[in-house]
């Protein structure tokens, strides 16, 4: 697994080559964009990871392919400014994490060739026509986000079996968060579990609606997407002040304190991506490939937050845990 520092070392891996001679070189080579709806620390591990396997795939940064990264540091509304600043440098293909952001890029331009590493229902949201015929300049890897939210939900009761009364945390400016919502509500309604809905879309938003809602409920399911995996941190460390379990959809939350977190395994995505840029590259069109359904899920469990919310681990959940943090 690929570190944040030996992402710095990646993205500096160009430094090394003389000024004059990376200029030359730059004007032949292809150009990738990476619009990443987030910061370096929130998603750099992740986009470390494509880079890293585009290397494997002959892709070197500097010398046989140009990357250029544009952090959005959260703002939306960055998404457009970003793509169209891709399309004035005429960009061969443009890779993004967030189907918010890949759906700003598919507006900007029918053109360039566009991959998605995470997307949740590329199809529902209109990314895409199909998955195995995508269409058009799209195309990329589904992180099947909303069809998990119930298999959360019942490995959370696991942990928490007299669970009555569960918040959720969802940005509801972000159409796909919405759908995972309505997921996590239909499977509380199925289990007999209450739900308050503590509703966010910007940073200032977290800490009042933790305020709000406090001691209405026993545990915390947080819908993923970029503003909250920005401020992961600052959400684990609000719900273990307020003693809730949380319910992630990723490893990253859990690494920042989350309790446990059952999904897609990102870096993995994340490399399948770089195959895709791959193909592009050499000739493939985006419209040819078929978007890809993720074929590798974690459970991990951060057996400190476990300690620290006065909960065990049941043995049973540990034996499946892919991953135990301690």
């Amino acid at each position: 697994m690929i570190r944040r520092r030996e992402f710095i070392t990646l993205l500096g891996g160009a430094a090394a080559w003389p000024v004059g001679a990376r200029a030359q070189q730059a004007a032949k080579l292809p150009i990738v964009g990476l619009l990443v709806a987030g910061t370096p620390s929130s998603h750099g591990q992740w986009f470390a990871a494509l880079v890293q396997r585009l290397r494997e795939l002959g892709w070197i940064e500097g010398r046989t392919v140009t990357i250029e990264y544009r952090w959005t540091e959260g703002p939306d509304e960055r998404f457009a400014e970003i793509a169209a600043e891709f399309i004035r440098l005429k960009v061969n293909a443009i890779v993004t994490n967030a189907t918010t952001a890949a759906l700003a890029v598919k507006q900007a331009t029918a053109v360039i060739p566009i991959v998605f590493a995470a997307a949740a229902d590329p199809v529902g949201t209109g990314l895409v026509a199909s998955l195995a015929q995508p269409g058009g300049n799209v195309t990329g890897l589904s992180n099947q986000a909303t069809d998990l939210a119930a298999k959360r939900l019942e490995l959370l009761r696991e942990f928490v079996p007299n669970l009555q009364r569960l918040a959720i945390m969802a940005n509801v400016s972000a159409p796909i968060v919405v759908l995972e919502l309505g997921e996590v509500q239909a499977a509380a309604r199925t289990l007999g579990i209450k739900v308050v809905i503590l509703e966010i879309r910007r940073a200032q938003d977290i800490a009042p609606a933790f305020a709000a809602f406090k001691g209405r409920a026993e545990a915390l399911y947080v819908c993923s997407d970029p503003l909250v995996i920005i401020n992961r941190i600052r959400i684990n460390t609000l719900a273990l002040g307020a003693r809730l379990p949380t319910m992630h959809g990723f490893r990253d939350y859990v690494e920042a304190a989350g309790l446990m977190s059952y999904g897609p395994n990102i870096p993995h995505q994340y490399r399948r991506a770089a195959d895709y840029v791959d193909k592009i590259l050499r000739g493939a069109k985006p419209g040819d490939l078929p978007v890809e359904q993720p074929i590798k899920f974690d459970l991990v469990v951060n057996l400190t937050t476990a300690m620290a919310l006065g909960l065990e681990i049941p043995p049973t959940l540990l034996a499946r845990a892919d991953e135990v943090i301690e």
